[in-house]
């Protein structure tokens, strides 16, 4: 039996919040600074630090981070950023800040700054979190720490040496890449934002040791680049490919192309370790993007460079419909970690941003497509002749890799691991702890960590958690038979079976009314009104009346009457409480209006003693009862 438990938005929870489908175990490194979504461009700025905040906390709800390693990487400095940039412009923004960029005019037309990548403030510091997850990340894939690593964070391709570039002010990227030729003969990066990742193609478009690849937008579009016949200059010639595309791409398109170009990649160029960038703003509906991809279709792409097996690092990048990005690299962390997550979304600090649906889904629209099977595959045939020019495994002379790397040593790692311990003896589980530790998928039960989990921003479900005997019915037992589901049901009619059948029938609590005593009292006849009470729920009591109570007053003629209507029943006193049942109908009926979930909980799980344990029928109904022994004490 599924699990009954309620998020506190109210959903149900029927299905568990992810299923393993991928057996083949990755260990992941998640990098997120929980710093990055107090960061804000400018007031009506697209582009929204926030977005990944919301991904974030997403991934903890869910519980995926129990199959991630979580780190908060440190934030890159100057001499970490200028192995690509240039000092002049590091130093530019290490300086400005909005309360002094009048004094900075000439620098910010220089180094492009001001209008698409305005001064804000913390400028700096975002563009090193931003930079230290990818080079962190890149440092542990080299170090074999982990298989993949996520930073959400990353992914800002458009940055230059030394010139910011939409939205982007540091190419985490192209530091990411070579921190990865450290040890990496050949590096793959692929491109799946909407945009041309113009930065990093330009920072390695005379090398074979890096190949590029992008699908993006070719056309009076932002940036300009990216040309089919872009393909590299020197000895990097070949080494860049580009695939242009027209508005409206969706699902079925993409991975028609995506698929067998990357196929051919991973043939003829044979990468060492792969970068992909997952830009949001490729999914349908962005705000400034114009295709029309879902999803589940934008995860194919990951899913697929995932089943090569290399050492991937996973990046962000854009996207401007916040909801939408959130879900889509969120659903994508989960099939990173091989598991499908429940399309329910379970509740969260910004649960209000995913309604009116509330579901993990971002769904293609009836764009068009204009993008047409003879077009595409023309530019699939050229993409993959030019791959085949290309020397199927650069050589790279034998060189001394350089002794001071970027990241922490084992040593100095197990050096902050004895400091943890010294630092919190008396505490079971430091925060360090915690978010090193990843859970393995054939455990039977939770750890025991709610505290934590809860200073980290994991919502639980309201209700059991554990095993209970409700969660196994006899599948032989009789329809008739109820098994209390916490909701108030009417009683049914034999012959109401339309009323049965529609799943609309559970009552919402502003249908719930108080109930009115006087129709109470008419529904069942021959009791004084002062024999119907109310309790405190709202609920009709039918405790047994205590002694001091008077006998109601029975009327001859209506019991005459009844026996002059049905002279034949009263021959059989058993058949007499059966005549009540068609009265005591509305009255079970305002009874069950008025009984909240939990009364009806109540009553269904603690008999009362003396009560029979038999199937209950019409005449056994409490109405029907009372009705019995008002006719037993005119009979005496």
């Amino acid at each position: 039996m599924p699990s009954t438990n309620t998020d506190p938005a109210g959903v149900q929870r029927s299905q568990p919040l992810y299923q393993p489908i991928n057996t083949e175990k990755k260990r992941v490194a998640y990098f997120y600074d929980s710093d990055i979504g107090n960061y804000a461009y400018v007031t009506g700025h697209p582009m929204k630090p926030h977005r990944i905040r919301l991904a974030h906390s997403l991934v903890m709800n869910y519980n995926i981070y129990k199959h991630l390693e979580v780190y908060r990487a440190k934030p890159a400095v100057t001499a970490e950023m200028t192995q690509f940039h240039t000092d002049e412009y590091i130093e530019f923004l290490t300086k400005v800040t909005p309360d002094n960029m009048d004094s900075f005019m000439r620098e910010q037309g220089k180094y492009n700054v001001g209008d698409d990548c305005p001064v804000f403030d913390g400028l700096f510091e975002f563009c090193g979190i931003s930079a230290g997850g990818s080079m962190e990340g890149a440092a542990r894939l080299n170090r074999e720490k982990c298989d993949i690593a996520i930073n959400w964070a990353g992914g800002l391709h458009h940055a230059k040496k030394s010139e910011a570039s939409g939205f982007c002010y540091v190419n985490d990227i192209v530091l990411a890449i070579l921190e990865l030729l450290r040890f990496k003969k050949r590096v793959l990066y692929i491109d799946i934002d909407v945009h041309h990742g113009d930065g990093v193609e330009e920072a390695f478009y005379t090398t074979d040791r890096v190949m590029t690849v992008s699908f993006h937008k070719y056309g009076e579009y932002f940036p300009g680049t990216g040309e089919l016949r872009d393909i590299g200059i020197g000895q990097g010639k070949y080494y860049a490919v580009n695939f242009p595309l027209r508005d409206g791409i969706d699902d079925v398109s993409y991975e028609t192309i995506f698929e067998p170009v990357i196929d051919a990649v991973m043939k003829y160029y044979q990468p060492e370790a792969v970068v992909l960038q997952c830009g949001g703003d490729s999914l349908s509906g962005d705000r400034l993007g114009c295709f029309n991809l879902s999803m589940r279709g934008h995860a194919n792409c990951v899913n697929f460079v995932r089943s090569f097996g290399l050492p991937t690092l996973v990046l962000g990048g854009g996207g401007y419909t916040m909801r939408n990005v959130a879900r889509t690299w969120a659903y994508e962390t989960g099939r990173l970690v091989g598991v499908e997550m429940d399309s329910v979304l379970p509740y969260n600090e910004y649960y209000d941003y995913y309604g009116p649906d509330y579901e993990l889904d971002v769904r293609s629209s009836n764009m068009e497509n204009a993008n047409s099977i003879e077009y595409l595959e023309k530019i699939k045939i050229a993409v993959i002749e030019n791959l085949k020019k290309t020397i199927p495994v650069p050589s790279v002379q034998m060189q001394d890799v350089p002794r001071q790397g970027l990241g922490m040593s084992d040593d100095q790692e197990d050096e902050l691991n004895d400091m943890d311990e010294d630092d919190n003896k008396d505490v079971r589980m430091t925060q360090r702890q915690w978010e090193r530790n990843v859970a393995r998928q054939d455990e039977f039960e939770d750890s025991d960590d709610e505290d934590m989990a809860a200073a980290n921003g994991v919502y639980k479900p309201n209700g059991r958690t554990r095993m209970s005997i409700l969660d196994f019915p006899n599948p032989n037992a009789d329809e008739d038979m109820e098994i209390d589901s916490g909701v108030a049901t009417p009683a049914r009619k034999p012959e109401d079976t339309a009323a049965a059948d529609n799943d609309e029938t559970m009552l919402d609590d502003t249908e719930v009314q108080e109930p009115n005593t006087e129709e109470v009292a008419a529904a069942v006849p021959n009791a004084k009104d002062d024999a119907i009470k109310i309790d405190d729920d709202g609920d009709v009591d039918m405790a047994e009346p205590e002694e001091k109570a008077a006998e109601p007053k029975i009327k001859t003629e209506d019991i005459e009457g009844e026996s002059a209507a049905a002279p034949e029943k009263e021959k059989s006193p058993a058949a007499k409480p059966a005549e009540t049942a068609d009265t005591a109908e509305p009255a079970a009926e305002t009874r069950a209006k008025s009984a909240s979930p939990s009364d009806v909980a109540v009553k269904a799980k603690s008999p009362e003693v003396g009560t029979s344990t038999k199937e209950p029928e019409a005449a056994d109904t409490p109405a029907a009862a009372a009705d019995k022994e008002t006719q037993e004490v005119t009979e005496s």
